[in-house]
């Protein structure tokens, strides 16, 4: 059993990975679509309010909420599979869920690239930015994610993926970050430990 989540500023590539990981088979739960489903349970739109829930959840929950929402579809899933991965950690505090509940047994990856990179990439996508974020330019967007604590999480990754090459090259080394966790056995990972 293997939780392997990934942190990552607006742009970086954290979809693509996400890709990658159901290419392998891997489930992927996507820590936004707990704020898609509040948002849309709170009657708001969640093109234009996204940002918005994932701050109220957060002010009204503590800053773990969203995490540990995202923790029954994660155990869900291992019923079934051995690896999953989690998409869209954005903060030190839902590291420190992940790591309590999974220990050893989670890895955290941090997805990097440089600001100009990730904008030439939100260009190319044929808007300023994601559906979710209601027209927010991506420095904007940067400025909120770090807010939560997003450069604290990149900060205790225990593998850093540079994004700047080509989509073959950073899905190859996606693939093989992912390959490694789900081939490391229970021994190996009690063995070797957590990083962070």
């Amino acid at each position: 059993m293997h939780v392997i989540g990934t942190v990552g500023l607006p742009g970086s590539g954290k979809g693509e990975a996400a890709t990658v990981a159901r290419e392998e088979g891997i489930p992927v739960v996507t820590m936004g679509d707990v704020v898609r489903q509040e948002t849309a349970d709170r009657g708001l739109d969640p093109t234009k309010d996204h940002g918005k829930v994932a701050k109220a959840l957060r002010d009204e929950h503590g800053p773990a909420a969203i995490a540990e929402r995202s923790l029954p579809m994660i155990e869900d899933r291992l019923e079934d599979h051995d690896t999953v991965v989690v998409d869209g950690i954005r903060s030190d505090t839902e590291v420190d869920v992940f790591a309590e509940r999974f220990g050893d047994r989670f890895t955290l990856v941090s997805i990097e690239a440089p600001f100009e990179v990730r904008a030439e990439r939100i260009d190319a996508r044929g808007r300023d930015a994601d559906e979710d974020d209601g027209g927010e330019g991506l420095a904007a967007r940067d400025e909120r994610e770090r807010g939560f604590g997003m450069d604290d999480a990149m900060d205790r990754a225990d593998v850093v993926v540079e994004n700047t090459d080509s989509l073959e090259a950073f899905h190859d080394r996606i693939r093989a970050v992912i390959r490694e966790g789900s081939s490391r056995t229970d021994e190996e990972l009690t063995t070797e430990g957590h990083q962070s």
